[in-house]
């Protein structure tokens, strides 16, 4: 595993590393490739219903299920690769079916409209033609749904999947697929570990992400920013363009010589106190 150099960076954008980096500012050299345990990664970035103050806690529901499929481009028979890439994508607005009524807030935070959801497909809907999606690319077997290539989720934090993405399959009282059961890649958190290691080594970055449970929380543009990939593009709480921006990163992150590997545990049996029978919502916790 070769070291990795960052790119030039102002002085002011990582100060503490600064000093460190100082005299490798002038060059730009690709990171060596690693060995990556992954043949593909599902960037996804839900956007959900949302009421002003209310978090995560909330029975929020799926709105948007936008996903980058990324594959590598230089990935040798041992698995040896830095260089991926979007290959396609997929995208579909969903309806809601608890409180179907967007709020004004929702819609102005994530550009999405009522008649945009009521013309959507409901989420049990939604998974079966992702599903069909991910068989079209020999990710799972179109019968049973099992995997039958190692993909990764990622997202930008653990919210998507370990949050709305549970709580919409107790609204919508079905099971998780088989095929959203894995662990996921909080890019977040490997940015974070990689912007407190000094960025010098990838072995690095993997350590902080195992001893450190405080690492600073970046937002997507602060992410590119500090990464020097340019300004985010398209718009913010847009959950296609959310999506693009992470892959963005974790292009960035495979290119500079980091293992791109889970490190998220999700639980597809999660309760919230609202949650009564499959399917109900107990209003009286919601006040």
């Amino acid at each position: 595993m070769g070291s990795v150099l960052d790119r030039p960076q102002p002085a002011t954008a990582l100060p503490h590393i600064a000093s460190k980096q100082a005299s490798h500012w002038t060059a730009q050299i690709e990171a060596a490739r690693v060995k990556q345990p992954y043949d593909a990664f599902l960037v996804l970035d839900v956007e959900a219903t949302c009421l002003p103050g209310v978090g995560f806690d909330w029975p929020n529901e799926i709105i948007e299920w936008p996903v980058c499929l990324l594959r590598w481009k230089d990935r040798s028979s041992k698995g040896m690769a830095s260089r991926l890439e979007i290959v396609d994508e997929f995208r579909s607005f969903v309806k809601p079916t608890w409180r179907p009524q967007l709020s004004q807030f929702c819609t102005d935070l994530t550009g999405i409209t009522q008649a945009q959801v009521n013309h959507a497909p409901t989420f049990p809907q939604v998974l079966k033609l992702f599903a069909r999606f991910l068989a079209q690319h020999g990710l799972i077997d179109p019968k049973n749904g099992r995997p039958l290539q190692r993909f990764c989720w990622c997202s930008d934090g653990p919210f998507d999947v370990r949050d709305f993405v549970v709580k919409q399959c107790f609204i919508s009282k079905i099971p998780m697929p088989p095929w959203l059961r894995g662990d996921i890649l909080d890019v977040r958190r490997v940015v974070s570990a990689w912007l407190t290691s000094g960025a010098f080594d990838a072995q690095q970055v993997r350590t902080k992400l195992v001893t450190s449970h405080h690492l600073r929380s970046l937002n997507i543009p602060q992410q590119l920013r500090l990464l020097s990939i340019g300004p985010f593009q398209g718009r913010q709480h847009c959950g296609m363009d959310d999506a693009r921006n992470i892959a963005r990163v974790v292009i960035e992150l495979a290119r500079r010589g980091i293992r791109l590997e889970p490190n998220t545990s999700i639980n597809p049996h999660r309760r919230w106190q609202w949650m009564g029978r499959p399917g109900e919502v107990l209003d009286y916790y919601l006040i």
